[in-house]
């Protein structure tokens, strides 16, 4: 790991997003509520939140962050595909891009998990940071990437 003690604490923001592409007919299970392991937008976000509060025991090299803010969105975006966002905050030393990010996957994950009965084809795709702000790089924002 690197030694960020003699940074200075700073507030830290992240936010990513990713797709989880399927078939249309899946798309309108989720919406309709229709698949048999229950609300998989819910569960989904609850995940995303649930790994972020982990990203140092899933990136080997990361640091443990006391987050001050999680926040995931998981939503329909038809006519195939769940479109999720992660947001993370810290003041700290380090930055939550990986938070973020670990966010998104595990979201993305869970709608595999809980639709593969019914779609097995589905992909998950664009995993990305779309911008940050903090720390001694500097702000960054996706070139391209709507707000």
């Amino acid at each position: 790991m690197v030694d960020v003690a003699a940074k200075p604490e700073t507030l830290r923001e992240a936010v990513a997003r990713g797709e989880v592409v399927m078939q249309p007919a899946t798309l309108q299970l989720i919406a309709a509520g229709g698949v048999a392991k229950g609300d998989v937008l819910t569960l989904a976000e609850t995940a995303g939140v649930m790994a972020a509060k982990r990203t140092d025991e899933w990136i080997p090299l990361a640091h443990t962050l006391p987050l001050t803010e999680v926040r995931v969105t998981c939503r329909p975006a038809p006519p195939d595909r769940v479109a999720i966002e992660a947001v993370a905050r810290t003041v700290g030393r380090t930055g939550v891009e990986m938070e973020a990010l670990v966010a998104v996957a595990a979201a993305a994950l869970t709608v595999y998990d809980m639709c593969k009965a019914a779609d097995r084809g589905m992909t998950i795709e664009r995993l990305r940071l779309v911008r940050k702000r903090g720390g001694r790089s500097g702000d960054y924002r996706r070139p391209g990437e709507a707000e």
